[in-house]
């Protein structure tokens, strides 16, 4: 049986991509606008936050960053529900 490799990282990294490909295509209009800078403020920030929780400088530290890395996630998640809610584009 093969192990599946589990790199956060990259993973994170993809989900960035991600979001942004979605926010490049919602609409130019006042409630596209808002959803999109909020959904790439969230959206993309895991992914740097990650990479801070690398560098932390104590247990407490890291446990921390990543916590702001999944509270930036679950943000997110809720935008991306709006947009399935009330269609954008």
């Amino acid at each position: 049986m093969k192990k599946q490799t589990y790199d956060l990282e990259e993973r994170l990294l993809e989900f960035s991509v991600r979001i942004i490909k979605i926010v490049e295509q919602l609409p130019n209009t006042r409630a596209g606008n808002h959803v999109a800078g909020q959904l790439l403020r969230s959206g993309t920030s895991p992914y740097p936050n990650h990479g801070e929780a690398q560098a932390a400088e104590s247990p407490k530290d890291f446990i921390h960053k990543l916590r702001i890395s999944l509270k930036e996630l679950r943000e997110a998640q809720r935008w991306l529900k709006l947009i399935q809610c009330v269609p954008l584009n």
